[in-house]
């Protein structure tokens, strides 16, 4: 190719000027999330050797179906580009591996050939947008991030240019902690369950960005553990993403394209689904009977105690691990409200010491339950982004250093920042108090209900972006 790009695997753009140039977060081999995730397609050996050839590689985060271990030998010798993030957690993790790393200036745009240049972006999430100019044609790499503040100047990006795709993840919601339940056992339905057409939020996303083009992306996986298994009937399927798409402005294209920026042509890269495997815990290290010994319960306790922010909305956090209870006591004063998380002892430790709790939550093997009085049984905002994206990665696990952290951020583009960071730590109460209570006079699987989310899709969402 003389100048394209391809997409390939879960989240993987290989960008070519006469030869291969730049591949985007490479996970070709292998699993993710603790043996949990397998890629849900093979990876074809022409792009498998593109990649090879690359003289840079991007990563967006630090997640493993992005940042994947078994795949990074493929990537030694190449010139790691990564955005600008507070705390520097995978620039010195892999610095310190010996690789080559180049941290891109934040919304600047930097060459990379005669004819490709990109401009990376950090938010406060710990996740990275890369925009690619590839002769003239614009490829915007959203992976997994959502708008946190660069929504408007991203959109401003695009409308400069002639031809410009979307790369972003999409699909019904598993990718994240939906392994809950309640006090008294009963499992609490995930979003994904409702199975909302897939079409409809591409369209959306797509004509609120003004691309041209949607491709699917950062969604390509399945479950291959015994134990998260039962995750795989909320997984997203190829057939499933034009279901409900409309646009008056855009294309939905297939997710594994090449596509030649001089003549615009477009080609279907058809790669053969991945065997169907499934492996037991064992396998990577799990064994769901082995209790933690007391300097383990001790180095968990000190890593949920560092955390300041959970203080001041969670009482303790319990580890049921080999069948016993670890409770960290976060406050002395009150035992109100509570989290017990079930979890495999080799993994646990594993996320406690290499400050990757995320990956514990997103292989779905591990159980959530939820204690005492709680406004919306959920994660988020207070518990997920404090301990994986601001602690773990951004290293500010004091307030202090969460006040110089998002400081940072906001420095960057104050307004839009800070109005992101609001909306994203008051959404939740105004948005759960009022799905409650039209819960309470609606059915989730009537006509009305999926009216009114439509309807609050179109005018609600784009007032915040």
């Amino acid at each position: 190719m003389d100048i394209g790009f391809e997409t390939i695997g879960n989240a993987t753009l290989i960008c070519h000027d006469r030869r291969p140039v730049l591949v985007t977060d490479p996970w070709l081999r292998g699993s993710a999330y603790f043996g949990s995730w397998g890629l849900s397609h093979e990876i074809p050996p022409e792009q498998s050797a593109a990649v090879e050839s690359c003289r840079y590689a991007w990563f967006s985060h630090g997640h493993p179906d992005h940042l994947n271990a078994e795949s990074m030998p493929l990537v030694r010798g190449k010139t790691i580009l990564l955005a600008d993030h507070v705390g520097g957690r995978v620039a010195g993790d892999l610095a310190d591996r010996g690789l080559n790393v180049r941290i891109l200036p934040d919304r600047s745009w930097q060459p990379l050939s005669d004819r490709i240049r990109v401009l990376s972006i950090a938010d406060y999430n710990q996740d990275s947008i890369l925009l690619i100019d590839v002769g003239g044609t614009l490829v915007v790499d959203l992976n997994d991030a959502s708008n946190t503040g660069w929504g408007r100047f991203v959109k401003n990006e695009v409308a400069r240019y002639k031809v410009s795709f979307l790369l972003a993840l999409s699909g019904y919601g598993d990718a994240d902690m939906i392994n809950l339940y309640l006090e008294d056992g009963t499992p609490i339905v995930p979003e994904a369950a409702q199975r909302n057409p897939v079409g409809r939020q591409i369209a959306f996303r797509l004509d609120r960005f003004g691309a041209r083009y949607f491709v699917p992306f950062s969604s390509m996986h399945r479950y291959q553990r015994t134990d998260s298994l039962w995750a795989s009937k909320y997984t997203t399927h190829l057939e499933d993403y034009p279901v409900g798409f409309e646009s008056a402005r855009g294309e939905l294209l297939p997710a594994f394209i090449r596509y030649d920026c001089a003549g615009e042509r477009l080609e279907q890269i058809e790669p053969p689904e991945a065997p169907e495997v499934v492996y037991p815990p064992e396998k990577f290290g799990d064994h769901w009977s082995e209790p933690l010994d007391h300097e383990e319960a001790g180095r968990m306790a000190a890593y949920f105690k560092n955390i300041e922010h959970l203080s001041t909305f969670l009482d303790f956090v319990n580890f049921r691990v080999g069948g016993r209870d670890n409770v960290v006591e976060l406050v002395k004063r009150r035992f109100d409200r509570g989290l017990t998380f079930e979890a495999p002892r080799h993994s646990l430790m594993t996320a406690v010491d290499y400050n990757v709790f995320d990956d514990l939550l997103i292989g779905n093997f591990m159980k959530t339950t939820f204690h005492g009085r709680w406004r919306r049984h959920s994660l988020r905002p207070d518990f997920s982004p404090y301990v994986a994206k601001y602690a773990d990665n951004g290293k500010a696990r004091s307030s202090a250093e969460l006040h110089r952290y998002f400081a940072a951020y906001a420095r960057r583009a104050p307004a839009e920042t800070v109005r992101f960071y609001v909306f994203d730590h008051v959404r939740g109460a105004i948005e759960t108090g009022a799905r409650d209570i039209f819960r309470s006079f609606i059915p989730m699987d009537s006509p009305g209900y999926a009216a009114t989310r439509r309807l609050v899709r179109k005018f609600v969402k784009p007032v915040l972006e």
